[in-house]
């Protein structure tokens, strides 16, 4: 107990000492005396304290800590010999290191630089190993490969200090500045390195397929007592690169041997690698002209980069209870573009789609897909779906309807005073009519609306089929669908040029999947959601992620 009680810095309690009275009865009297001579004593410490005596520092200590902790140190506490026992720490460093470790390996390991300041013995209890691996633990996730390194003589101390510490800045999820094109890389640690691991969509069609995934970069210290950044681009294995930091949510690789990145065939080679890992084909396979065209213009310009990019930082949606779905990311089709990353977020009333990866028509950064959550569609019986006549008058119905809409609120704002001398009826009629023309559909699968019936709307499925006539790249789809909502898709002329928001059917599928119909040009996209774990890439909060999407927008455009 006396061992247990100077690690946790406090003397034996009342129970430790209640159990040794027991066990000696015949010195009972004498034990009573004791304790109450030590509260007694404690009591007038106390009456230094508040009086100003000499002895102010200690009696607080002993104050604080009870009479129990002053028969352990002796603070105030005369034995029955007259001697004076060992004294109560005043002060944090006169606390027993074995506690200063494990207090020292509770704080964040950017603070403990600060700590080692404080005095020498601190500064020495800071090698111990057991705090840094702690920090790298708990911190960065590393477990056994902790042990891997010391045993290679690479110290827990020296990688959080020179490695973790100094690139945990670009920790996190990335879009690479590549043009229209964008991407997606997701800086981890990664056993024993930092690695930058480019995203790519699965090969077209196959949007259920996992996402693939090809190192960038990485940083280690295995070759030295310092980090090193190695450039992954290529075939010809790990050569030197360099990060560097820009400025806040920024940074820049660089590649220091470009040569590296070469084949000994030239460029016919490196294309016939190039597309056999992007689109899993060799170009004679694929048939469409106009798709070769968009292969090789993306590969001319995504390759003068040579992994010399720089890269913005950006954020998962939160999740709000309300929401539809779970937002997230997710690939999807897109005619002959192939497969691309959309970010699904919730913005109270709406749903949004923004891309990561965009092609030379949309590029990366634009809002693909507006969905309004409170303008539903019921689809017809099965049959009448086959009709592509029928879809598009429900949907430009509601496209109509938002028209008429949109056009009331611009005249409205010169004619307020109009209105309000007219009376407030003129206001409430218009709400009246805005609400019946909604109905109860509206009310059905509204997010945040906490009844039963509507909750079980939400889950019901009804059989869908696609209208013949619309094309789909992956023929593959659900054949049931839990709802179905009025949205817009943004379609533009090469470079784009014309850009305008066209009406559509978002298709909601399941918590994993949805669609959408595409009027104007017959298509049909499928969507679904990448599973793969993302650390340290959620947003602090809502208007740090919509700062992020405003951000994006100019980045591409």
């Amino acid at each position: 107990m006396a061992v247990c009680a100077r690690l946790c810095g406090v003397g034996q309690s009342r129970r430790c000492r209640r159990r040794q009275r027991n066990n000696q009865q015949d010195q009972g009297s004498d034990s009573d005396m004791d304790e109450e001579e030590g509260e007694r004593i404690v009591g007038q410490r106390q009456g230094d304290v508040s009086g100003g005596g000499p002895e102010r520092g200690a009696a607080a200590a002993a104050a604080t800590a009870g009479p129990s902790d002053a028969g352990e140190y002796g603070s105030g506490h005369v034995n029955r010999g007259g001697s004076t026992g060992p004294p109560h720490p005043q002060c944090l460093a006169e606390l027993p290191p074995e506690l200063l470790v494990e207090i020292f390996s509770l704080l964040p390991g950017a603070v403990l630089p600060n700590v080692a300041l404080v005095c020498k013995k601190f500064r020495q209890i800071l090698n111990t190993e057991t705090i840094w691996r702690r920090r790298c633990m708990e911190e960065f996730g590393m477990k056994e490969d902790l042990r891997k390194m010391e045993a290679g003589g690479v110290s827990s101390q020296d990688l959080y200090v020179k490695l973790l510490h100094p690139y945990r800045h670009i920790l996190g999820l990335w879009q690479p500045d590549i043009g229209p094109y964008g991407g997606l890389l997701n800086v981890v640690v990664d056993g024993l390195f930092i690695i930058g691991w480019m995203y790519l969509p699965p090969h077209d069609p196959r949007v259920e397929d996992p996402m693939r995934r090809r190192p960038l970069f990485r940083i280690h210290m295995w070759e030295s007592k310092k980090a090193t950044v190695e450039c992954m681009y290529g075939h010809k294995g790990p050569h030197k690169g360099d990060i560097q930091t820009v400025k806040k949510d920024e940074f820049s690789t660089k590649c220091n041997q470009t040569d590296h990145h070469r084949m000994p065939g030239g460029r016919q080679e490196e294309f016939r690698t190039w597309l056999e890992e992007e689109w899993g084909r060799t170009l004679e396979e694929i048939f469409h002209e106009h798709m070769q065209e968009l292969i090789l213009m993306k590969f001319i310009y995504t390759s003068q980069y040579d992994n010399c990019l720089t890269y913005r930082r950006i954020y998962l949606p939160p999740a709000m209870p309300t929401d539809l779905l779970q937002p997230g990311l997710f690939k999807g089709t897109y005619g002959s573009h192939g497969l691309e990353i959309v970010m699904l977020s919730f913005h109270g009333m709406y749903t949004r789609a923004t891309k990561l990866t965009g092609d030379p028509n949309v590029p990366a950064g634009q809002l693909t897909l507006d969905v309004d959550l409170s303008r539903p569609v019921a689809l017809p019986e099965l049959e009448q779906q086959r009709s592509i006549e029928e879809l598009s008058r429900l949907v430009l119905g509601v496209h109509e309807e938002v028209q008429r809409e949109v056009a009331q609120q611009a005249t409205g704002t010169s004619s307020t005073a109009r209105h309000a001398a007219e009376g407030p009826h003129s206001g409430a009629s218009a709400a009246e009519e805005m609400a019946t023309d909604h109905g109860a559909c509206s009310d059905a699968c509204q997010p945040g609306n906490s009844s039963s019936s509507s909750s079980s709307n939400c889950n019901e499925t009804q059989p869908f089929i696609l209208p013949l006539g619309v094309i789909a790249r992956n023929g593959v789809y659900p054949r049931t669908c839990r709802k179905c909502f009025y949205g817009t898709g943004l379609i533009a002329g090469h470079g784009f040029t014309s850009p305008e928001r066209t009406p559509g059917l978002f298709v909601l599928f399941d918590e994993d999947r949805f669609g959408f119909i595409w009027l104007e040009l017959k298509s049909f996209s499928l969507y679904s959601r990448l599973t793969d774990h993302l650390a340290h890439a959620h947003a602090p909060n809502m208007e740090r992620f919509e700062a992020m999407l405003h951000n994006m927008q100019s980045w591409t455009s």
